[in-house]
C-alpha cells in the first residue's frame, strides 16, 4: 500500500482506498442479475399464495366437494297392461299365459273386429308381438251366451291349442291336423254371396265349448250340442261368419306361425265396450 503526499499525524490511521479488479466485479453483478431472472421465471404467475410482509401464508380456499346427485331415482314403469281390456276381462287370463291373441269388435251387432297378437314380456308387460289386423266375425255380431245357430261369436277368453287345415302345415308349432277329404271343405257362399272355398285351409280351434288336445273338426260338446261348437280362427271369405273368426290368408299363417304351445296361448274377444269391463 502507498501513501501519496500524506502527512500523517500521530494517532490517526491513513485513509487506504483499496484496488478494486473491474473484471471481477462486473461478473458478480452479472451472476446476481442472472440468477434473479431464472427464479423469476420459475416462480408461477400466481402470487396470492405468497405470505405478505411480516405475515403468515393465508388459508387456501377450499372448492367444495362435488356432492352425489340427490334426485331421487326414478320409479321405474308399471308393466304395460293389454290396450282396451279393463280389470274384469284381464282377471281371466291367467298368469302362466304369455301369448293373446285380442279380437275386438266394432259393436255387438258388428261383423267387423280388429286382431292384434300380445306376448308378455318379463319386465315391460304386454307387447305387440304383430300388427294389427282387420277381420271377420259372426255375422250378427258377438253373444255373451252363445246357443248354436245364432250368427254370433262367442265372448271371452278361450285357450288355443290345436290347429288343422286342408293345405300343409304352414309352420306352426301347434298340434295341426291335416285333412284332404271334406272336414276341411268349406262350400257355397257366405251372407254376402261371396264364396267360402279355401276359408278352411288353415284352422286354429278356439276353445269354446269343446275339448282340448283333439283336432278341430272333433264334434265333443262338453257344454252340450245347444251351446255350439265349432269356433274357429280361419282364412277370411270376405263376408260375416257363422260365429268363428276370419283373417286374411296370409295374416292366418303368420299368426299360426307366432303361436307358441309353451305359451298357453289364449285369444281374448268381444265388441270393444265388453273387453273393456
Amino acid at each position: 500500500m502507498t501513501l501519496i503526499g500524506t502527512h500523517i499525524r500521530p494517532g490517526i490511521r491513513p485513509l487506504v482506498r483499496p484496488r478494486i479488479r473491474t473484471g471481477a466485479a462486473v461478473a458478480v453483478v452479472t451472476g446476481l442479475l442472472l440468477g434473479t431472472a431464472a427464479c423469476t421465471a420459475d416462480e408461477p404467475a400466481d402470487t396470492a399464495a405468497k405470505a405478505p410482509a411480516g405475515g403468515a401464508l393465508p388459508e387456501p380456499v377450499k372448492t367444495p366437494a362435488a356432492t352425489p346427485d340427490e334426485t331421487p331415482a326414478a320409479t321405474p314403469a308399471a308393466p304395460a297392461e293389454l290396450p282396451g281390456l279393463g280389470p274384469r276381462t284381464r282377471a281371466t287370463i291367467k298368469p302362466d299365459t304369455h301369448q293373446v291373441v285380442v279380437v275386438t269388435g266394432e259393436g255387438a251387432d258388428s261383423n267387423r273386429s280388429r286382431v292384434r297378437l300380445y306376448e308378455r314380456h318379463p319386465s315391460l308387460g304386454w307387447r305387440p308381438a304383430a300388427d294389427e289386423w282387420a277381420a271377420r266375425n259372426g255375422h250378427k255380431g258377438w253373444a255373451e251366451r252363445h246357443v248354436r245357430g245364432d250368427l254370433r261369436t262367442p265372448v271371452g277368453t278361450y285357450r288355443l291349442t290345436d290347429a288343422g287345415g286342408k293345405l300343409a302345415n304352414p309352420g306352426t308349432a301347434l298340434p295341426y291336423d291335416r285333412n284332404r277329404g271334406v272336414l276341411y271343405t268349406a262350400r257355397g257362399t257366405n251372407f254376402e254371396d261371396k264364396p267360402k272355398a279355401g276359408a278352411l285351409d288353415y284352422v286354429v280351434a278356439i276353445n269354446y265349448n269343446r275339448v282340448a288336445g283333439r283336432p278341430p273338426y272333433d264334434f265333443t260338446r262338453p257344454m252340450g250340442a245347444a251351446r255350439g261348437g265349432g269356433i274357429w280362427f280361419h282364412v277370411s271369405h270376405d263376408g260375416g261368419t257363422e260365429g268363428c273368426v276370419g283373417l286374411p290368408r296370409g295374416r292366418m299363417k303368420e299368426l299360426m306361425r307366432k303361436l307358441k304351445p309353451t305359451a298357453k296361448p289364449v285369444t281374448v274377444m268381444g265388441p270393444a265396450e265388453s273387453l273393456a269391463r
